[in-house]
């Protein structure tokens, strides 16, 4: 693990059930250990769980503060705050990018995970920008569940075609590359040219 003395951006990312709130849990445990002064925040939208708690799918868990945009991350730090987490940072609107880089410019280490990816395969939010400002980048991949190989896809598996959309295994799986179903003709989908479109079709 890298250690940046005057300020940093660490983002965890990866599919579902890749364990990044795991992840993140787990740091934010080593940053109270070492008696950091830590605030977290997840989006006020994620209740899966719970309405106020950070929680893993393995049922790890650690309070937070839920919030409904990204500005009012900055209201509510403290000013003896030195670490701060987010959760689920990909629901967040695109202010998410310039509170975060804000923060480490300050001096404070960030801690954000989130999916890299939506259900489409598609980059998530604001997550593209974020990856680029990081100062270190964690890609966990999950398992597939077909064939058991490194999973980096998010497949839904209900009929719900919002972009976001809270749930467990009756909503998704991990997926691997190969057994990912990539739908090409969505519209939402990566924009094809006109030059790339048929030999991608074909």
């Amino acid at each position: 693990m890298a250690y940046f003395a005057h300020g940093s951006i660490e983002v965890v990312c990866g599919p579902m059930f890749s364990g990044k709130t795991e992840e993140l849990i787990r740091r934010v445990r080593r940053a109270q250990i070492a008696r950091q002064k830590i605030q977290i925040f997840k989006p006020a939208i994620d209740t899966r769980y719970d309405e106020t708690a950070v929680v893993s799918h393995s049922s790890q868990s650690v309070l937070s503060e839920p919030v409904e945009k990204a500005i009012d991350i900055l209201a509510r730090l403290k000013d003896s705050t030195r670490v701060v987490a987010i959760d689920e940072v990909q629901f967040f609107d695109n202010n998410i990018v310039q509170v975060v880089d804000k923060l480490a410019r300050r001096g404070l280490r960030v801690l954000c995970a989130g999916l890299d990816l939506d259900y489409k395969a598609i980059p998530f939010g604001p997550m593209p920008q974020l990856l680029a400002i990081a100062d270190e980048v964690i890609k966990i991949n999950a398992i597939c569940t077909i064939c058991g190989a490194p999973a980096t896809r998010s497949q839904r598996i209900s009929h719900n075609k919002d972009q976001v959309l809270l749930g467990e295994k009756d909503s998704y799986q991990a997926r691997c590359r190969g057994h990912y179903e990539y739908e090409l003709e969505d519209s939402a989908q990566l924009p094809l040219t006109s030059e790339i479109r048929p030999i991608l079709e074909n």
